[in-house]
């Protein structure tokens, strides 16, 4: 899978999916692209999923009109060591996520 990391997510995170091809904003250069415009982006760059922790983005966003599956870990923090506890869930549940579609992973 070709998975972007929100800038809200510690790069850290690439380290545990060390099995799917994962890009950060910055290797991207699209800092400070709001939401509609970084999903439209990663669309069109071929991502299969938009890997985030900000849980407004199902409320600012139809993410049904977009050809990307958008996964929150539904984390208080983003630091690694909080964020490592969401990895197996999403490793587990990442063959079934449908594009246009907004999953909440828990612990």
């Amino acid at each position: 899978m070709k998975i972007l990391l929100d800038e809200c997510v510690t790069k850290k995170v690439k380290e545990l999916l060390t099995h799917h091809s994962v890009f950060t904003i910055g290797q991207m250069d699209w800092q400070g692209l709001k939401n509609g415009m970084l999903i439209k982006q990663a669309e069109q760059q071929g991502f299969d999923i938009l890997l985030t922790v900000d849980k407004n983005i199902c409320y600012q966003q139809n993410t049904s009109k977009y050809n990307i599956s958008i996964v929150v870990l539904n984390s208080n923090n983003s630091t690694i060591e909080t964020l490592k506890e969401y990895i197996p869930n999403f490793l587990e549940q990442i063959n079934s996520f449908e594009k246009g579609k907004l999953y909440i992973i828990e612990k």
